[in-house]
């Protein structure tokens, strides 16, 4: 599951994605108009900053920007920063894969069917840009009825 740290890092990515060139954004701005606690969206962009993707820049004209082009940046880059490897289980994981105790990587179902679960999240994430999520024009979305939730178990 995305925590909320990595959503606040996607919300602040696509509000710098916005920028024209040579604008920045002080990260008041960014939490104010994300509801994103500012000491905590402080340390975000400390972290994406020291991994290359934000610059920040001091002084009157001073806040952050992107440090790549926002098509250089994948939605992938951005979560593998904050939280670390996507797979769900450790031994599902690509980049910080650890053999579980109690089973055969080679064998084991749990693993075989995280795995699946971990390559379709980053075929989507891995292969997503910055730039092209930032376009995207979300639409209206319900929470799932109590009734398609029922028919979903079933």
């Amino acid at each position: 599951m995305l925590s909320n740290k990595a959503k606040y890092a996607l919300k602040a990515m696509f509000a710098l994605a916005a920028l024209k060139r040579d604008e920045r954004l002080q990260s008041q701005d960014i939490a104010d108009k994300h509801s994103i606690p500012k000491k905590f969206l402080d340390l975000i962009l400390f972290e994406l900053r020291k991994h290359g993707l934000v610059r920040s820049y001091r002084g009157q004209q001073g806040g952050y920007a992107l440090a790549k082009p926002s098509s250089a940046i994948t939605l992938g880059n951005i979560i593998r920063i904050i939280d670390g490897p996507l797979a769900p289980i450790a031994c599902a994981s690509v980049t910080g894969y650890h053999q579980c105790n109690d089973c055969d990587p080679d064998t084991c179902l749990v693993r075989y069917n995280m795995r699946k679960v971990r390559d379709a999240i980053s075929a989507i994430l891995d292969r997503t840009t910055l730039e092209e999520a930032s376009r995207l024009k979300p639409r209206k979305q319900n929470a799932p009825s109590r009734r398609e939730i029922l028919e979903y178990m079933a």
